[in-house]
């Protein structure tokens, strides 16, 4: 690595070597950047990384931390030999909170706004969900450069305001920006910085600032944040990535993947490992004690402090509520499913109100194996849908979901499209909720399914959804589920709480008898009805044969 410098690679051999404790993530990004270096024609400038280092005398900094100047040495200043460009013009740093994300950004963006990056009007674009996320790091620049004992010195290369750094050089200005996309159009970022991405929850913000990208020489992004409660958004589509990167051999396309959290849940009950999350935290005595005594209140109660591992330890907490299972069983539902056509299924219909959201699940077995097809409607006067924190507009761009401009998703919609499928499967029995069925009966009876006349429709109380749970427990376990690449489903898989049964809020004497049913994390923005639609279509499997014979033999012609 006779390319590299020593301030990235001592970080580097203090990962490998356990000086540092590191996650699985952390130590294959140490791998990859070691085998990028001894095997392409980059290089780091180091004489740049040692003026951007220094800026931090400016700052009320005790110390730049080994993963800062890691992350900005490779992100900022390393580059390939023939094009002279950026070799990872891209960085998602996932780190936990108070490890100095704002000051890291500051520093950053202090130095690309400086003379030791020389290149004119490189605007930096701070981006973030709200005001105070967006010019924090402008405010930490700015704090800094008004200390009396620099302030003379730097008026001299920059200029400020409490909104704004312009660096007088290049007049490359520093900006926090909110997402509100109207009049975005014309930026000309030299770097975007997104600020907390885990809040996104599409890519309709982070297209409208990344469109101005390329206008300047060595464009850049950087993706800042912890981990959070948004699921199948741009921060899971960055980590699948990472992931691809760091495990599956794809290339990064450069792409920098610094993520940084526990390697599971059972680590955090050795401070030690808290490192893992945090790597500014050996530096750090009063964080690490306010951290103690939060993991002491969290072990006590731990639905009082749900943001302690996902924030913290930057591991989505399902301590509050018994999740169905966890994230990483959901994403592996996402597996091809086979050719179905003429297979025998059974069929789930799930929804609280016609004027909300309404679900239909298609369930098959082949064995131990369950394939399930799943659709659903919206309703776009729905009073819920400016509280939905998911891309449903995609979703329904992808065919998963049906939008409804009316006061209503009409039965029939329902029922057209179950009578559509009838064409193709074999829908041996339909199952919906006790309380819905009334709604429905008169639309299921014209397509075949009616609970009195043909018997072939379940009406699904919760005995039956208790009998089920197990079922669906061990399907998640052993990976049986395959649902093709369907977000809408695991999105509110991911939604729902199993809820004990039996036992009364406030009564621990009172019988707890092992069963569970399933109910909402949150009400409004986190729908469960794809889901329920699912386990409303399992609650009646029996009736599929355990076996299918799809194809049979050819037997050929026999003349008499």
């Amino acid at each position: 690595m006779i390319n590299c410098d020593p301030r990235i690679e001592s970080y580097m051999e203090a990962v490998e070597n356990g000086a540092v404790r590191a996650d699985k993530e952390v130590k294959a990004l140490m791998a990859h950047v070691r085998y990028c270096f001894e095997n392409e024609d980059i290089y780091v400038d180091g004489e740049q990384l040692g003026n951007y280092m220094g800026l931090s005398k400016y700052f009320p900094y005790e110390t730049v931390f080994p993963w800062q100047q890691f992350v900005i040495g490779l992100h900022d200043c390393t580059y390939w030999k023939d094009s002279k460009t950026p070799r990872w013009p891209d960085l998602l740093c996932l780190i936990g909170r108070g490890a100095g994300k704002d000051g890291t950004i500051a520093l950053e963006g202090a130095a690309l706004a400086s003379p030791y990056n020389g290149i004119r009007e490189y605007d930096i674009d701070i981006c973030a969900n709200n005001e105070d996320q967006a010019l924090r790091p402008v405010k930490d620049i700015v704090g800094a450069f008004e200390q009396p004992k620099h302030l003379k010195k730097l008026k001299r290369y920059y200029y400020w305001t409490t909104e704004k750094v312009v660096g007088l050089d290049t007049r490359s200005t520093i900006l926090g920006r909110t997402n509100n996309p109207g009049g975005k159009d014309g930026l000309r970022s030299g770097m975007v910085v997104f600020n907390e991405i885990h809040q996104y929850e599409d890519y309709k913000n982070i297209n409208v600032f990344t469109t101005g990208l390329g206008k300047k020489a060595h464009p850049r992004r950087s993706y800042y944040t912890t981990q959070g409660d948004v699921r199948e958004g741009p921060l899971d589509d960055l980590l699948e990535t990472s992931e691809g990167i760091l495990f599956g051999g794809d290339p990064d396309n450069g792409l920098l993947p610094f993520i940084c959290r526990l390697d599971n849940k059972d680590e955090v009950h050795d401070e030690a490992n808290w490192e893992k999350a945090n790597p500014s935290l050996p530096y750090l005595p009063t964080l690490m004690e306010e951290i103690r005594k939060e993991y002491r209140d969290w072990v006590k109660h731990p639905e009082r402090l749900t943001a302690f591992m996902t924030k913290r330890m930057n591991l989505p907490d399902g301590s509050s509520e018994i999740k169905v299972c966890s994230y990483e069983k959901i994403k592996a539902t996402n597996r091809p499913i086979p050719e179905l056509q003429g297979r025998v299924c059974t069929c789930g219909i799930d929804f609280s109100k016609i004027t909300d959201l309404v679900s239909v699940n298609l369930h098959f077995r082949e064995g131990n194996f369950r394939y399930d097809l799943n659709h659903s409607w919206l309703c776009l006067q729905s009073k819920d849908i400016d509280r939905l924190k998911c891309p449903w507009k995609e979703w329904a761009e992808r065919g998963l979901l049906d939008l409804v401009d009316d006061v209503e998703i009409h039965p029939e919609l329902v029922v057209d499209y179950i009578s559509a499928q009838m064409e193709y499967y074999s829908i041996k029995m339909m199952a919906i909720d006790d309380f819905r069925y009334a709604l429905m009966a008169q639309y299921l009876k014209t397509i075949g399914f009616d609970a009195k006349t043909y018997k072939n429709l379940k009406m699904v109380r919760p005995s039956d959804v208790m009998r089920v749970a197990p079922v669906i427990d061990s399907c998640f376990a052993n990976d049986y589920f395959m649902w093709g690449d369907n977000p809408m489903l695991r999105w509110a898989t991911n939604n729902t709480k199993m809820v004990r049964f039996g036992r009364k809020p406030g009564k621990e004497d009172d019988a707890d008898i092992g069963n569970f049913v399933y109910a909402k994390i949150e009400a409004k923005a986190r729908k469960t009805d794809p889901f329920m639609a699912l386990v409303a279509s399992m609650t009646i499997e029996d009736s599929i044969p355990y076996t299918q014979v799809t194809n049979a033999p050819d037997l050929g012609v026999f003349t008499y």
